[in-house]
């Protein structure tokens, strides 16, 4: 049952994660559309499609960090270290690296990576293969 709990938190967190680059700039230019009364565009349109897509994607990857607590919880890892900010850290301090190398990658951190990937992946795609070039047209 916990394995189902955790592919389940997995699955989500890919959704979520996908939902950062596609969804939310979806919904606000959706939203921006919504709130334009003629086809030309106005500066309060595009304050709005901005102001939308900062709140969910601010929403999104807040509740990304939910479902990697969730994970790490049924998973049985030990919560995260807090971290605190360079200019408080003691000179002699454990580094970065030592800490994520004892700790390690959750699923749920590989697949938001997996996600970056992808989406760097489809977008050199598109802009090198398909967007076509704006001076071609002029």
């Amino acid at each position: 049952m916990n394995r189902v709990k955790r592919l389940a938190l997995a699955g989500a967190a890919a959704v979520v994660a996908v939902n950062i680059w596609t969804g939310a700039p979806l919904l606000s230019v959706w939203v921006g559309s919504q709130f334009v009364g003629t086809t030309r565009l106005s500066m309060g349109a595009v304050v709005i499609v901005v102001v939308v897509l900062a709140v969910a994607v601010l929403a999104l990857v807040l509740l990304l960090g939910r479902l990697s607590a969730a994970y790490d919880r049924a998973a049985g890892r030990p919560a995260g270290l807090r971290q605190t900010s360079p200019w408080l850290r003691s000179m002699r301090g454990e580094r970065d690296e030592d800490l994520a190398e004892s700790r390690g990658f959750n699923a749920v951190e590989r697949v938001v990576m997996l996600s970056v990937a992808a989406c760097a992946l489809v977008f050199n795609i598109w802009f090198f293969f398909f967007a076509g070039s704006p001076l071609a047209g002029g």
